[in-house]
């Protein structure tokens, strides 16, 4: 066995290069991403959620769309169940991925999205102007986690808000209205 012991040897500073959701600091955005431009920001806001298999509820939740110079958008979302006053309950959904532009198709995207749950989710889509539309082209899920098998997203930016739907096929029921929200941009 090779002793790679020298290489480990010394402290490593912090991550040295820039990550930002602010387009006026850090690294210049990619111009593969102009088309993704209007999403980049942290957004904050109020949804809905329903599905027959569970009781309609309503959540906060945060978006973070960043980037690092390189021809990809790192998206990464948090939610917190709420009560009828917007009081938090408890924490709720949450995933991370990343949003990817087709090489030489400037309108078609793809994001690639992975829950704690134990699923992942690959979409494509197409983005006109401010609005993005994705649909699953495949759904995987380690054998513990629910059975989700399609989805369907639609964003959009709506008098300067990032507003969305997404609907959901799971548990054996068809592709249906899962969640919406209306998010004002609070960074970026």
């Amino acid at each position: 066995m090779t002793d790679f012991s020298e290489y480990f040897d010394g402290k490593v500073e912090a991550y040295p290069y820039e990550e930002t959701h602010d387009l006026r600091t850090g690294p210049d955005l990619n111009q593969a991403l102009l088309p993704l431009l209007p999403f980049v920001g942290v957004w904050r806001g109020k949804g809905h959620g329903s599905y027959p298999s569970v009781p309609e509820f309503h959540y906060g939740q945060e978006i973070r769309v960043s980037h690092d110079g390189r021809p990809f958008l790192f998206y990464e979302s948090r939610t917190w169940l709420i009560d009828a006053t917007g009081k938090p309950v408890r924490p709720a959904a949450r995933e991370a991925g990343f949003f990817r532009p087709v090489a030489d198709k400037p309108d078609e995207v793809e994001l690639l999205l992975t829950h704690p749950t134990g699923i992942l989710e690959l979409y494509v889509g197409r983005v006109k102007g401010v609005q993005m539309e994705l649909v699953t082209d495949a759904v995987v899920r380690t054998p513990t986690a629910k059975e989700v098998t399609a989805g369907h997203r639609l964003y959009g930016i709506v008098d300067r808000d990032l507003a969305y739907v997404a609907e959901m096929a799971a548990e054996g029921h068809p592709l249906q209205s899962h969640l919406s929200a209306k998010l004002e941009r609070v960074g970026g």
